[in-house]
């Protein structure tokens, strides 16, 4: 069987690697993933969608100083399953949260209490701070269905 040149991955796929390098974005095949915190993405498993390390990383660089337990409850709140939700609602709550940036109770000091800040998910001001990953051949398992787009480009760990 003879080699094509014009498949889906060398007219679509490698192109748009190829670009998103060039912009920056660091990129990585998932073809053949490996699992657990030293594997090529650090999931745990084919149906985590949010890459919670790199997201931790960069809700440390962009929150400096606020505690664990804050970082982990956004962490939580942004990988929090949302299937249950209509579509239209679950979009609208997470462009929220990444807009706006998710509200979590940290320890007021001066008074002597608990107040609430909102962690900042994407740096808006300065679009070089964040991390910007490409995925090729990123396997997703769901409760419906398994499947495996070409390209997925994550922003701080999200989607």
């Amino acid at each position: 069987m003879t080699q094509h040149a014009y498949t889906e991955d060398q007219l679509g796929e490698q192109p748009a690697i190829g670009l998103s390098a060039a912009l920056g974005w660091q990129t990585v095949s998932a073809l053949d993933e490996t699992f657990g915190a030293g594997g090529t993405l650090g999931r745990e498993t084919r149906g985590e969608v949010v890459l919670t390390e790199r997201l931790r990383a960069a809700l440390n660089a962009l929150n400096l100083g606020l505690p664990a337990e804050a970082i982990q409850t956004a962490i939580d709140e942004i990988a929090r399953d949302r299937s249950a939700m209509s579509l239209e609602a679950a979009n609208r709550e997470i462009y929220r949260l990444l807009k706006e940036g998710i509200p979590v109770s940290v320890p007021d000091r001066e008074h002597a209490g608990q107040k609430i800040e909102r962690l900042r998910v994407v740096d808006w001001e300065q679009p070089e701070r964040n991390d910007f990953l490409l995925v090729s051949q990123l396997s997703v398992v769901g409760s419906l269905y398994t499947c495996r787009p070409d390209l997925v480009g994550f922003v701080n760990g999200i989607p």
